[in-house]
């Protein structure tokens, strides 16, 4: 674990946030392709996802979700199914992927992919706890 996230887990888990801060965090680390689900200072789930391949990027920062779609279609990207999409900057999304050989490692335009069974589980969990009160944190 990072020493950002321990802090950050420290943080929550000793009450030293108010209560407009997320109960919901995404947490997805560029460098080792994993986005850890945390919900009120417990982790609850580890995946492997893919970021921007080369010639893209994924934005770094933090954001709230901005939007959710059961299922998207990307006009960008020649009517792509997004399943499980939760939109957190402008075209960028959380969503499933069809290309499950490919996580782990970067293979995206720049949203962040994940396996469509997890990508319903966090869709759902981001609905049940509402968009207010998720983060999606991207770092390197």
């Amino acid at each position: 674990m990072s020493a950002c996230l321990a802090f950050a887990l420290c943080l929550l888990t000793l009450g030293f946030t108010n209560g407009a801060e997320a109960r919901l965090i995404a947490k997805v680390d560029l460098s080792s392709q994993r986005m850890t689900v945390i919900h009120n200072g417990q982790v609850l789930y580890n995946w492997p996802v893919s970021t921007a391949r080369k010639g893209y990027r994924t934005p770094t920062g933090t954001w709230k979700p901005k939007r959710i779609h059961r299922m998207w279609y990307s006009r960008k990207y020649d009517m792509s199914p997004m399943p499980y999409s939760v939109f957190y900057s402008g075209g960028y999304a959380i969503h499933g992927t069809g290309a499950i050989s490919r996580l782990g490692r970067p293979a995206s335009h720049g949203c962040v992919r994940l396996h469509p069974a997890n990508a319903k589980r966090f869709y759902n969990l981001v609905q049940r706890h509402g968009m207010g009160n998720t983060r999606v944190v991207v770092q390197r």
